[in-house]
């Protein structure tokens, strides 16, 4: 096989391995949070696996280095991307099923570029407009047809949207300091600044820890989702962007978007009705309609 395919294939591999880290992880997270309060395991998980990242670009990046002068903005950027999204998601997914966690949390990017557009950086377009508009009435789809089933809320599903809005805006912050940085050295920066920072906001958990009483399943769902999915997955995403290009993404996260809710169904055995159905439909129309070039 030539050079030039092999590293295709490998790249390919590991964005179909990330999709399916990722698309698992909203169950994984949902069976950790059961036992374990959701606000400290983000901080724990996130700033373990950002030392991780921080290790790994010191071995494969020895000449990438943090410049003082880009302290507050890759703070800035932890805090939204991570200590945000990830404090906000982890409890979402406490209040309501991995499934519609999968699918409300699949809009983020139709966010981002809606902080494009605000920001300046994209110029509003009709498609985008439009697919915006159609996401969230694929949202209102999902969480009305789902309230009907045991495992869902309201307000679970609501802190999932706001998840999804953090994370679309991490990825138009990054855009500046990707210029400076490689995918994985700030992704490691931004995991263990906003790590360490969702700490303090775990002294306010009202959820306590009883670790005697925390299974083998439970350490097993930990583990996986701090390995796997934040570590490894973060920047197998990363490299594979960076090779693949922005508009192949989307095809890999609709993938993630119809493993996560596999999982949670098949996993969990949760119910999945006709209008979560439809929603999922119109989710991806606009997403795709809003990502159009």
């Amino acid at each position: 096989m030539p050079e030039g395919r092999r590293a295709s294939a490998w790249v390919e591999a590991s964005l179909l391995l990330t999709v399916f880290f990722f698309g698992t992880n909203f169950t994984a997270v949902k069976l950790v949070v059961e036992d374990v309060p959701p606000i400290l395991f983000a901080a724990v998980r996130f700033t373990f696996a950002g030392l991780l990242l921080l290790l790994l670009s010191r071995i494969v990046e020895p000449g990438s280095r943090f410049k003082r002068s880009d302290f507050l903005p890759i703070l800035g950027l932890g805090i939204v991307g991570v200590t945000l999204t990830q404090t906000v998601f982890t409890i979402g997914v406490s209040l309501t099923t991995a499934a519609n966690t999968a699918l409300v949390y699949s809009t983020a990017p139709v966010w981002g570029m809606l902080l494009g557009f605000a920001l300046g950086l994209e110029r509003p377009r009709l498609a985008g407009i439009l697919g915006i508009a159609l996401s969230l009435v694929g949202v209102g789809f999902i969480v009305y047809g789902g309230l009907e089933f045991a495992g869902t809320s309201l307000a679970g599903d609501a802190l999932i949207l706001a998840a999804a809005v953090f994370w679309g805006s991490y990825t138009v912050l990054s855009l500046g300091l990707l210029r400076r940085y490689s995918p994985l050295a700030l992704a490691a920066y931004a995991m263990t600044f906003g790590g360490l920072a969702a700490f303090p906001l775990a002294a306010f958990d009202p959820h306590g820890l009883d670790l005697a009483a925390i299974d083998a399943r439970t350490w097993g769902a930990a583990v996986y989702s701090t390995l796997c999915s934040s570590a490894f997955g973060f920047a197998a995403w990363g490299w594979g962007v960076s090779h693949v290009g922005a508009n192949r993404v989307l095809i890999y996260q609709y993938l993630v978007t119809l493993i996560g809710v596999s999982a949670g169904i098949v996993l969990l055995g949760e119910d999945f009705g006709f209008g979560q159905l439809v929603g999922a439909a119109v989710i991806i129309a606009g997403v795709s309609l809003a990502r159009r070039r």
